[in-house]
């Protein structure tokens, strides 16, 4: 429905995000070149790649709530190299990328690429010096350390944001895409602030919304949405941190089950991840509300799980909880593709289905799509393709 609220039913993140577009209100414009859908990374991005390859045309965004209000948000904030699938044929250097989009665009967001690390249970012969030795169903030791590291989730979202605004980029919230009329230049049909249906003829159109949206988008044919959640605890001591293994700053997430990945903030609070919510309507993660029992025992669990994986943790405090939207696939790799009703005319790019890692991968998606959208020298890759 128009102007629902969504964040509040998954909790309250730690960080926030900060933007209000400079310019004044335009009207709603009833044509225009290119029509992101999707205010989070790889909408904010593509719209300011958009503006900086063609700044002769214009580029409007449309976010359902409001930037950020989805999985861009509410992610932990580790930035990893590959697709949860894995390195690909001709992905390139995600981190390089990201780093490049940071510059071009002077934003600071707390990037820290100082690498992760995998974690697991009993694999003695690849854990041999591991600085973390935690109780979790098994002993969990690092078994590899892969390119990576964090950032402030806010403070990218904020400034993506600025940057597509300040570029020219016409940014709506509370814009919420209720369907597409499928012609050679695509008609979006989105509901206002008061609720009333209006129309934006497109001339190309970046489908940004991952695990939202999945009808509109073309996402629905073995796609899994879900809720992931996450705990934070309060800053704890330096000392702390040396004794769990956690002082050299290194994200990390394990590669067996069950699954839990965290990170060390900068004032020393701990970000804990793992568990995943199903919808209790079909597809809608809208339906979801952490305060459910569901999601409620999950994290009281999650919590007693952080506090016995190593006796110094065992009183740790918890801050807050929330949730975010996640989109896997059967393939676990990510949607790169054509939209399904527009193969034949090429001008409408859906990505999403990161499956945990689109922290830099959606950024950098964004500013492929805009390449390719633009008249670039790029192509769409093989492995995005829906039918892989």
């Amino acid at each position: 429905m128009p102007g629902k609220k969504i964040q509040p039913r998954w909790g309250q993140t730690p960080w926030t995000i900060h933007f209000q577009p400079k310019s004044p209100v335009r009207k709603l414009p009833r044509v225009a070149d290119f029509v992101v859908i999707g205010g989070g990374f790889t909408g904010l991005a593509a719209a300011a790649w958009l503006r900086h390859f063609s700044p002769e045309q214009s580029v409007v965004v449309l976010e359902a709530v409001r930037v950020g209000a989805g999985a861009s948000g509410r992610t932990g904030g580790m930035a990893l190299a590959e697709t949860a699938a894995g390195n690909q044929p001709g992905l390139g250097d995600v981190l390089a990328g990201l780093r490049h989009t940071l510059r071009t665009f002077e934003i600071n967001c707390d990037l820290d690429l100082r690498g992760a690390w995998e974690i697991a249970r009993e694999d003695h012969a690849r854990s041999a010096g591991s600085p973390i030795s935690w109780q979790d169903s098994g002993t969990l030791r690092v078994v590899n350390q892969v390119d990576g590291g964090t950032l402030d989730p806010g403070k990218l979202v904020s400034g993506l944001a600025q940057a597509a605004n300040r570029a020219g980029a016409q940014i709506l919230q509370n814009h919420r895409v209720r369907g597409i009329q499928w012609r050679a230049n695509p008609e979006v049909e989105l509901a206002g602030p008061s609720g009333r249906t209006k129309i934006i003829t497109a001339g190309n159109i970046i489908f940004a919304t991952n695990a939202l949206s999945l009808r509109n988008s073309g996402l629905q044919q073995g796609m899994h949405p879900r809720l992931t959640l996450a705990v934070l605890t309060a800053p704890v001591a330096e000392k702390l941190l040396e004794e769990i293994g956690l002082a050299a700053r290194k994200p990390f997430y394990t590669v067996d089950f069950p699954y839990l990945w965290g990170r060390v903030r900068k004032d020393r609070s701990i970000v804990w991840g793992a568990g995943l919510v199903h919808s209790p309507d079909s597809n809608d993660l809208d339906a979801v509300n952490v305060a459910d029992p569901e999601p409620s025992r999950i994290f009281a669990q999650l919590e007693q799980r952080v506090r016995h994986l190593h006796p110094a943790l065992a009183q740790v405090k918890f801050t807050h909880r929330w949730g975010g939207p996640i989109l896997f696939r059967d393939s676990w790799k990510p949607v790169f593709d054509w939209h399904p009703r527009s193969a034949g005319r090429k001008n409408v790019i859906v990505a999403g289905a990161y499956a945990g890692h689109g922290v830099a991968l959606s950024s950098y998606l964004g500013k492929w799509a805009a390449e390719i959208l633009t008249g670039g020298a790029r192509s769409l890759p093989k492995w995005g393709q829906l039918d892989e």
